[in-house]
This record gives structure tokens, C-alpha cells and sequence, in this order.
């Protein structure tokens, strides 16, 4: 079994600790980085609210984000498979000929 590591994060005004795989540290820390980064930017465009709101914003953004990662990539899939199907036809037909 792989050894973990602690790390310790802010994410916010918080200090979390936690453990990780030495393999996911670097993930790991630059995820905190675009949660920060958003927090930041999420605190530019909705002046006045509290940190749980913020991050509450982060996650939504997210989760969205990665839904519609997802999706592209299902959309991208069945492009290619009709692609793969339109040249198989074209294939077949100059074999006809």
C-alpha cells in the first residue's frame, strides 16, 4: 500500500490538513491554487459577500466546469464515430466504383 503524505492547504481563510498520495501533492496543490484564484476573482465581481459564499461560487463554478467537460467530451465522441461511419461509406462507395 502507498505511503501518504500530510499536506496542509488554505483554501480560503481556512487551513485544512489532509493526506495524500506523493503522486497527487502536486495535483493537489495546484487545485488549491485555481480555488483561491477563483475565490479571488469571485471577490472582485460580488463585493460584500462572506467567505462561504465564495466558496460556494468556486464550487458551483466547478462542478459546472466539469460537467461540461464531460458533455464536450461524449459530443466529441460521437462526432468521431459519425466521422469514422461517413469515411467507412466513402471507402465502400469508391470501392464500388
Amino acid at each position: 500500500m502507498e505511503q501518504l503524505i500530510a499536506a496542509t492547504v488554505v483554501i480560503g481563510d481556512r487551513t485544512y490538513r489532509i493526506k495524500c498520495s506523493p503522486d497527487d501533492e502536486e495535483v493537489v496543490r495546484k487545485t488549491v491554487k485555481t480555488i483561491n484564484d477563483k475565490i479571488i476573482e469571485f471577490k472582485t465581481l460580488f463585493a460584500g459577500k462572506d467567505m462561504q459564499d465564495y466558496v460556494s461560487m468556486v464550487l458551483l463554478w466547478f462542478a459546472t466546469d466539469q460537467i461540461a467537460q464531460m458533455k464536450a467530451g461524449i459530443d466529441g465522441e460521437n462526432i468521431s464515430g459519425g466521422l469514422d461511419a461517413i469515411e467507412l461509406m466513402l471507402d465502400n462507395h469508391l470501392k464500388d466504383k
